[in-house]
């Protein structure tokens, strides 16, 4: 990138233009759906502010708490879910909301009520704050048939049905990276400006990479095509070279590369943990939208991943996503151990 070029640019797309241009696509589209992203791209901001200055305003450390899935709430996890709630709330086009932090769903009073309901893990891979790793938010947008009437069924929704789903991660710099159903486009904040600038137009995953993901010391628990693939990996049986191994524990980081570089993310199932760790609404159906709109694939070692319908708000799922013909490999695995059966 030309930097001493860029600098000088003045024709910029901003996070707003590019969602204006989009809604001019809609001539029936009243600006709902721009306002509620202006809101999640506001509290995005704020959490990147919050992030960079944590450890001098002493918002590392713990809270004190634990969350609904009893991990220790991070200072920093209280604060984002506070901020994220009360500006998808005061939007007036939210619903109800589903936080990784909180154990209920969120109704939204009936007088500021909008059409759409927000799935969000407020701040993924906190337990990364203090060593100063790179962590995210992770939303995924529905809409409702009937805002009036809303229940928990209008968020236990299969996958396919998001409208619009990203990430932002807060990193050496703050990315947000958003797919409203068309393509996946990546955003990059510009401190100076304040505002988030079209960094990665239309985002395609390579269709084979030479990066696989995975916490390999949950290894013994695997069940037998996991360890399959991550032995091929290692030991191709092609005498092609073997695949390097990255793995941050971050999973917005994870994912980001793989989505910018290729490979494969793998979180399985396994003994400890028979249904996966991550949470489907919104940790799996989110990476998995953006996924498969930059042409990749997610699979849940049963089923396309946005296929799959959630019982619960916090269910967990096990997920392989990445680059199409890395998903590929896994599903025959899987399919070849089901045949055997």
């Amino acid at each position: 990138m030309d930097h001493a070029a860029d600098a000088h640019r003045t024709d910029l797309m901003t996070i707003t233009r590019y969602v204006l241009n989009e809604q001019t696509k809609h001539p029936e589209s009243r600006g709902d759906f721009t306002i509620l992203l202006s809101h999640i791209v506001l509290g995005c901001k704020f959490v990147c502010s919050a992030v960079n200055k944590a450890g001098l305003a002493k918002l590392l450390g713990l809270a004190g708490d634990k969350n609904v899935q009893g991990e220790e709430q991070k200072k920093l996890d209280v604060l984002s879910n506070e901020v994220f709630v009360k500006a998808l709330i005061s939007s007036g086009r939210t619903c109800i909301l589903v936080s990784e932090e909180d154990e209920e769903a969120t109704f939204v009073d009936p007088a500021l009520r909008g059409k759409y309901c927000v799935v969000f893990d407020p701040l993924d891979g906190s337990s990364n704050i203090d060593c100063g790793v790179s962590i995210g938010t992770i939303f995924g947008i529905y809409t409702v048939k009937d805002k009036n009437e809303v229940t928990i069924n209008d968020v236990l929704q299969p996958g396919k049905n998001m409208v619009a789903a990203g990430y932002c991660m807060y990193g050496s710099s703050c990315t947000l990276v958003l797919s409203t159903g068309s393509d996946v486009n990546g955003f990059t904040l510009d401190p100076s400006l304040g505002e988030f600038i079209l960094t990665h137009p239309n985002i395609k995953i390579p269709r084979k990479g030479k990066i696989y993901s995975v916490n390999e010391g949950n290894a013994k628990n695997w069940d037998g095509p996991t360890a399959k693939f991550v032995e091929k990996c290692k030991f191709p049986e092609d005498g092609s070279s073997p695949k390097s191994l990255r793995y941050i524990g971050s999973m917005v980081a994870d994912v980001h590369r793989t989505l910018l570089y290729g490979g494969i993310f793998l979180y399985p199932a396994d003994k400890k943990s028979p249904n996966g760790k991550l949470r489907v609404l919104y940790e799996v159906f989110p990476m998995s939208f953006l996924m498969e709109q930059a042409g990749g694939q997610a699979f849940t070692g049963k089923q396309r991943a946005l296929d799959l319908v959630p019982t619960e708000i916090h269910q967990r799922s096990p997920i392989f996503l990445g680059s199409y013909d890395e998903v590929e490999e896994i599903k025959s695995l899987y399919a070849a151990e089901e045949s055997k059966a």
